[in-house]
Parts: structure tokens; C-alpha cells; sequence
């Protein structure tokens, strides 16, 4: 997966916008204001940050050399997919942006939720 597949994949999902809060580099993924995922655009070395459920963190973790604790974000709710060493494959990274992006959505207050539905 390249950096544009990700960007596709992302912006596909319902209420989603792309947004840069911290600097002009890190592109962040935002569902109804909430981020969901973000990856700088600066590194020569394509890397993703995922919301995960801690559980499922440390397991991914312990499998791929390639995935990490998240980078800048809280060890136990985010990791950092190093793309560019291509050891985990794009149908995985698939999934774990879709969980990342499932786990922000059931947090968000469920008129949200609702609104998010009726896209």
C-alpha cells in the first residue's frame, strides 16, 4: 500500500475530512472531528498511526516487527504501522484502519452516530 491508497482508502469512509491540526506534514484522518488515523507526509519511510484495542495492539505487536507502539500517541490505544518495510499486508492494514475508524465512531455520542448512519 502506497501513501495515495491509504489516502483513498481513508476519505472513503462516511464522515471523514483529511486535516492537518499540527503542522503542515502530518495528515490526519478525522471522522465527525474525531482522528482515526495520520501519517506524515515528510518521511521518506511511509508509516501509519491506528487507533486499536489494547488487546489486539500488543498481539499485532508481538506478530509484526513492523508494528509498533504509536508513534507520539498513547502506547496503549494507538500503534504505528511501518508501511515501507512491507511485512504487513494491505488487506491487514485494510482491516486496521477499518477498526480504527470503527473504534472512534462507537465512542462519538450517539446523535452523532445517528448522523454519521443517514450519510
Amino acid at each position: 500500500m502506497n501513501i495515495e491508497e491509504f489516502r483513498d482508502y481513508c476519505i472513503a469512509k462516511k464522515g471523514v475530512e483529511e486535516t492537518f491540526p499540527f503542522d503542515k506534514v502530518t495528515l490526519v484522518f478525522k471522522v465527525l472531528g474525531k482522528m482515526f488515523a495520520l501519517t506524515s507526509l515528510d518521511d521518506t519511510d511511509f508509516s501509519v498511526n491506528l487507533k486499536c484495542k489494547p488487546e489486539y495492539a500488543e498481539e499485532l505487536r508481538e506478530k509484526y516487527l513492523s508494528i509498533k507502539p504509536g508513534y507520539h500517541m498513547s502506547k496503549k490505544h494507538w500503534n504505528t504501522i511501518e508501511i515501507f518495510k512491507n511485512e504487513v499486508p494491505d488487506s491487514l492494514i485494510k482491516e486496521l484502519i477499518d477498526l480504527s475508524y470503527r473504534l472512534v465512531v462507537e465512542k462519538l455520542p450517539k446523535n452523532q452516530q445517528n448522523l454519521l448512519n443517514e450519510l
